[in-house]
């Protein structure tokens, strides 16, 4: 599956708090539901592409995730991630392997995607291995110097959690996620470099 089996017309809108909107979606064949975080901010894309690939910097934003670790840097801007995610005790903490990519999406957006990956590398016996996640991230330019920032998610965290359990728990993360990025891309001492290769495959307006 990937993230744009979501059809707008099955999202349904759950909350909207320090103005971030959050909307869930149910697939078929799951019982784990799909959500998607909708906030503007004050940016650049620059800045915005930058803070995607400071990878050490993910523990400060990403909700819940405890350590990540880059496993490869492929051609055409594609990055394979190892993450471990926290969970509650008494269950293990999941780990996934993500494959992201950079592309353009409509008018002057960009979009980074994901998938999993979750054979890349044998499982560890500490962690439970997810072995089904995709999403994407897209960054559309408005005026004002303003960005809309769309991140759609489904991850299924295994058996061993219940649905309910489960779905309480990914209601959460586009919402926090998106809260810390905010704050991050706000700080002014908070400057990761650019990567300068993403100049050779997508155009980014200076905005």
């Amino acid at each position: 599956m990937a993230v744009d089996n979501f059809h707008e017309d099955n999202w349904e809108f759950r909350v909207e708090h320090k103005d971030i909107r959050v909307y869930s979606a149910k697939l078929e064949q799951s019982d784990i539901l799909g959500f998607k975080g909708v906030t503007t901010l004050s940016s650049s894309l620059k800045k915005l592409i930058s803070l995607f690939h400071d990878i050490d910097g993910y523990t400060r934003w990403v909700h819940q995730l405890s350590s990540i670790n880059l496993l490869e840097k492929g051609d055409n801007l594609e990055y394979v991630l190892h993450q471990v995610v926290k969970a509650p005790w008494p269950l293990q903490p999941r780990d996934m392997i993500i494959r992201t990519g950079l592309d353009e999406a409509g008018e002057g957006g960009i979009a980074v995607t994901m998938s999993s990956k979750p054979d890349f590398i044998p499982e560890n016996p500490r962690y439970a291995r997810v072995r089904e996640t995709y999403g994407k991230w897209v960054f559309e330019p408005l005026d004002d110097e303003k960005v809309r920032i769309t991140f759609d998610m489904h991850v299924n965290p295994g058996r061993d959690i219940p649905s309910p359990v489960a779905n309480t728990a990914m209601f959460e993360v586009p919402f926090y996620s998106l809260q810390n990025l905010r704050k991050l891309v706000l700080d002014p001492s908070y400057n990761p470099p650019y990567p300068s290769e993403v100049d050779a495959f997508i155009s980014i307006s200076e905005h």
